[in-house]
């Protein structure tokens, strides 16, 4: 299934623990003193969707206290800002369909070289990955992964199942997609 089709498909938990990882791999290398971890309250309020808010709101905090923000933080805090405060409903899925992009665009924008072909990330999401540039096509590997591994879930297993799992797959998006950060500023020098 593409992208797209996951995403159409997935259920709440699966659409905002998505969302979440999405969000995570989105934000630079943390400033000495910043919060290594901003978004960590959501994946709480993704097992539990009583929690959501409460959580919600803590991850919008914590991202307020950045030193530096920066353009990727800036849309992470402007999606935060536009999440529903009720994880149920069509408003979630609008909402983990904007942060596939946000995350997508940013794998992107690290790629070099950029690819001429038009749009790219719309390309990705459909399955379309020829033309992507190894970020981009990595992150939509990732993205597809993590909600196959969510939508597999049983319903019978505890709200926290798989979380761990998505929430090591991310990190580890998000160290690759730093380090290729971190080597584009030295070539920039």
């Amino acid at each position: 299934m593409s992208l797209l089709e996951l995403i159409a498909a997935a259920d709440e938990r699966g659409l905002a623990a998505g969302a979440a990882a999405c969000l995570e791999r989105c934000l630079p290398q943390p400033a000495p003193g910043d919060d290594p971890d901003p978004l960590r309250p959501l994946w709480a309020g993704c097992a539990d969707p009583r929690l959501w808010p409460a959580r919600l709101a803590e991850a919008r905090a914590a991202l307020d206290t950045l030193a530096d923000p920066g353009e990727p933080v800036r849309r992470v805090r402007e999606l935060l800002a536009a999440a529903p405060a009720d994880r149920a409903g069509e408003e979630v899925r609008a909402w983990a369909d904007a942060c596939s992009v946000l995350a997508l665009e940013v794998h992107r924008g690290h790629d070099a070289p950029r690819s001429a072909a038009p749009d790219p990330v719309a390309r990705c999401r459909a399955g379309d990955l020829s033309g992507a540039g190894p970020l981009l096509a990595g992150e939509t590997a990732r993205q597809t992964l993590i909600l196959e591994m969510l939508a597999a879930i049983d319903d019978t297993a505890p709200a926290g199942a798989g979380l761990r799992q998505v929430l090591d797959l991310s990190t580890e998006g998000q160290r690759v997609l730093r380090a290729a950060a971190a080597r584009r500023a030295r070539v920039r020098g």
